[in-house]
């Protein structure tokens, strides 16, 4: 058995816990053990998992492997620490905040022969792949892509580019690289709102 440690309880750390303890029959993931989570927060145990400290990840012998699920900002720290301590690392996307420290990152990771695997889970699922199919061949003349969600802490998840970074690697997977254009940004403090309008093109303009 492979030995796992879950890092950040939010809505995909959670999600990973239930997957990792309800594995799909005959899948990789039955060859997987959760030996715990770490959070800032105190929570004891999660559906029968235990919390554990981050210097007792880090130590373990029995942990081969970490799936990072914090905010974005701390995703570059965390990895480090567990490459350091010889762990492999699955992380969410985005790896880090800047495209040095990635290239960091995956220099650092070779070098201690450790698997360094950034997951877009958007990428693998049915409708994504469904409309990869739909646009193959074609040429895009003009489109848009509009997504909503609530206001992040920036503090957490970085400039407001980060938190849609997701989506905006959709549109590099199905039509190539993108160079951006244009970009504006509109706050209304009072309204607790904000919006970035970005324009790009594709490398037959």
């Amino acid at each position: 058995m492979f030995g796992t440690v879950v890092v950040g309880v939010g809505i995909a750390g959670l999600a990973r816990i239930r997957d990792l303890m309800n594995p799909m029959p005959s899948s990789p993931s039955e060859h997987l053990k959760l030996f715990g989570f770490v959070s800032r927060r105190s929570f004891g145990n999660i559906n029968e998992v235990k919390q554990i400290s981050l210097e007792d990840a880090l130590r373990s012998k029995e942990i081969h492997a970490a799936f990072i699920s914090t905010e974005n900002r701390s995703h570059e720290e965390t990895i480090r620490m567990f490459l350091e301590a010889g762990k492999h690392v699955l992380v969410e996307y985005p790896m880090a905040l800047s495209a040095k420290a990635a290239h960091e990152l995956c220099e650092m990771a070779e070098q201690k022969d450790k698997v360094l695997h950034v997951e877009h889970i958007e990428l693998l699922t049915e409708e994504y792949k469904q409309l990869k199919k739909e646009v193959a061949g074609k040429d895009l003349v003009k489109g848009t892509l509009h997504f909503t969600g609530h206001v992040l802490d920036e503090n957490k998840t970085g400039f407001p580019a980060f938190s849609g970074i997701a989506r905006l690697t959709w549109l590099i997977d199905l039509f190539g690289d993108l160079t951006v254009t244009s970009a504006t940004r509109e706050k209304q403090k009072d309204k607790n709102y904000s919006r970035m309008t970005v324009h790009f093109q594709t490398a037959n303009k």
